[in-house]
């Protein structure tokens, strides 16, 4: 029998190793600008087209590859950073392992230009999917300039599952903030299909975290800072009446690596507890510094989970870092002795003699008696004359047949009944008779009689149903009413949230909202769905658009249902509103007429029945 175990070709290798490192063009963006950064670059350029598919380009002022370097950079392992196995635990640069070059250049064509700095003459390497297709000076200038293209042209199964260009776009957008948020020192931009996406000069912290996200947030924000010698924790928390359900902008980081650690949120969670309404989420933008020898960051190939020797201690340390930015920014509430109209509270003074001060007396009638109809005094109003004027009144309208025509219904026409008409459903079949009775317990909950049983309904769920199932025929249909708005509001985006945007505002035009575009991520909400008017605007497009970007929509029967299901939500009657009959039996009937009145959109339960038999049970 023959041998059948072979090594791969490196060409293959590379191609395995590239699933693991490079995903999607965001990946690509993240180990450039990586690479530019431990380059020493002060200025970094990031130029992307159609999402990154056609080009990923990153042009640095780093100090640059001589035309070995540049050579070697591209095979698998090759690094500068590490030359034994205790190099892995005293890192402090970015990239280590050798393989993001070796992974693009698998999978992509990839043009370089570099030169090193003090030298005359650069190098200009040519290569199309690991395969070096020439290499010859250039005169360029010193730095590196890397140009990705047609990425996965190789793979076409990889290429053929990347999503579309705005969630690409987004991806991109993401990993470029992370980079930007820990780099402040870097001047950083990004143009996409040629239209310039950010512009950040070198700047502080805290500047560059307002220039990212906008300056609305700088007054959200509050300084973190606890040193111990574990680990140092710096950066900032958001204001708790900052914090949002969806959307907030949570970062950590770590010797300037960005990281997820769901340990470490449940610290800063635990700081804001009782601070913020249950399901929101505070911003924060946390930094540790400690020794590199106390983390491993070698543990996922994208490098982003990362695992602490300490881990405990330093979930201590945060959550009282957190606490103290709180307390002293007096988001904590405590009790003001210096405010106006505080009651005087005397001052104990011996030298007074204690006869100056005399006990409060109450001045009593003792002459009244409330059995003696001396002491009774009538009321001035004669209450019977009240009642006279309103006999009156009826009288002038019963002899006015116009008044009475439009005051009184018309009884020549039958009155429809709610219960009737949802009786009349041969769909449902479930009401006993025309006029079941509706009961609402603890403003919550609507109970009411079934032909199977006793029925409870949330009518907040129920409402939920009943709405979306309405917002969705209008996308469908393309037709919503709106109405215009007398004072337009301005919200602002981010730059992600603003990239999905267009793709969202044909579906939220259908629904009722009217959008224009104002120039740098900002938009004008001249119309809304009607019959929201006491909703926040606001609150209620962002939430729209975040759920948008949370669920990751691709199709577009998805997005329509992502939008009607928050503005649903938002619109629903709340909890522990008071309903009326009327109201009650409205509600009911048109829950019944939905095509699925069990379950909300997302699949919460909105009936639950008590059957007759089980209320039998309950009463043996």
């Amino acid at each position: 029998m023959s041998d059948i175990i072979h090594l791969l070709p490196d060409s293959i290798a590379n191609q395995i190793a590239a699933g693991e490192v490079i995903q999607r063009p965001a990946s690509v963006v993240k180990e450039l600008v990586e690479n530019a950064v431990d380059a020493g670059a002060g200025h970094i350029q990031v130029n992307i087209k159609d999402a990154g598919r056609t080009l990923v380009q990153v042009i640095d002022d780093g100090k640059g590859m001589s035309e070995t370097d540049a050579r070697m950079a591209f095979e698998r392992h090759a690094t500068s950073k590490i030359s034994s196995a205790d190099d892995l635990f005293s890192l402090h640069t970015m990239g280590f392992r050798g393989e993001a070059l070796a992974s693009i250049v698998a999978v992509s064509q990839v043009e370089l230009r570099t030169r090193l700095k003090g030298t005359e003459l650069g190098s200009h390497l040519v290569f199309s999917g690991s395969n070096l297709e020439s290499i010859e000076p250039d005169a360029c200038n010193e730095g590196s300039i890397f140009s990705v293209k047609n990425l996965f042209f190789n793979v076409p199964a990889r290429r053929k599952f990347l999503k579309s260009n705005e969630t690409e776009f987004r991806n991109i957008i993401n990993e470029f903030e992370r980079i930007a948020l820990v780099n402040p020192q870097v001047a950083l931009s990004l143009y996409h299909n040629d239209t310039e996406i950010f512009n950040l000069p070198e700047s502080g912290l805290r500047q560059r975290i307002i220039n990212v996200y906008g300056k609305t947030l700088n007054q959200k924000l509050l300084s973190v800072d606890a040193q111990s010698s574990l680990v140092t924790v710096s950066g900032f928390v958001g204001r708790p009446d900052s914090a949002k359900k969806r959307g907030a902008l949570q970062y950590f980081f770590v010797n300037g690596r960005f990281m997820k650690h769901p340990y470490f949120h449940k610290a800063v969670m635990q700081a804001y507890e009782q601070l913020i309404p249950q399901g929101e989420q505070p911003n924060y933008f946390i930094y540790f510094t400690l020794d590199p020898s106390t983390i491993d960051v070698n543990i996922h190939p994208t490098k982003t989970e990362i695992k602490f020797e300490n881990e405990q201690p330093i979930w201590q340390i945060l959550m009282a870092a957190t606490r103290e930015a709180l307390a002293k920014s007096s988001a904590i509430p405590t009790i003001d002795f210096d405010v106006e109209g505080a009651i005087d509270i005397p001052v104990y003074n011996p030298v007074k003699e204690t006869a100056s001060y005399k006990a409060p007396r109450v001045q009593v009638d003792a002459g009244y008696n409330p059995f003696e109809s001396s002491s009774y005094k009538k009321p001035e109003f004669d209450w019977s004359k009240l009642y006279q004027d309103f006999e009156e009144d009826r009288s002038a309208v019963s002899q006015d047949p116009a008044l009475t025509d439009a005051l009184l219904p018309d009884l020549s026409e039958p009155v429809a009944d709610v219960g009737e008409a949802a009786a009349a459903d041969s769909s449902t079949g479930l009401f006993n008779d025309v006029s079941n009775p509706c009961y609402q317990y603890k403003g919550k909950y609507i109970v009411t009689s079934l032909k199977s049983g006793l029925a409870l309904i949330d009518q907040h769920r129920a409402h939920v149903r009943i709405l979306f199932d309405q917002y969705i025929t209008n996308i469908r249909q393309q037709k919503g009413a709106s109405q215009q708005m007398l004072f337009p509001e301005v919200v602002e985006f981010t730059t992600a949230e603003a990239a999905v945007l267009p793709s969202l505002l044909d579906d939220m035009h259908f629904i009722g909202f009217e959008l224009t575009h104002l120039g740098n991520n900002s938009y004008a909400i001249n119309g809304m769905p009607a019959g929201i008017e006491n909703l926040d605007t606001v609150a209620l497009v962002r939430d729209m658009v975040s759920r948008a970007i949370e669920t990751g929509c691709e199709v577009h029967e998805e997005i329509c249902e992502s939008l009607a299901l928050s503005l649903a939500k938002a619109a629903a009657i709340r909890p522990g509103k008071v309903l009326s009959a009327e109201e009650m039996d409205n509600l009911i009937a048109t829950l019944f007429s939905c095509p699925d009145s069990n379950l909300t959109p997302d699949g919460k339960t909105i009936i639950s029945l008590l059957t007759d038999d089980e209320l039998e049970r309950r009463f043996k």
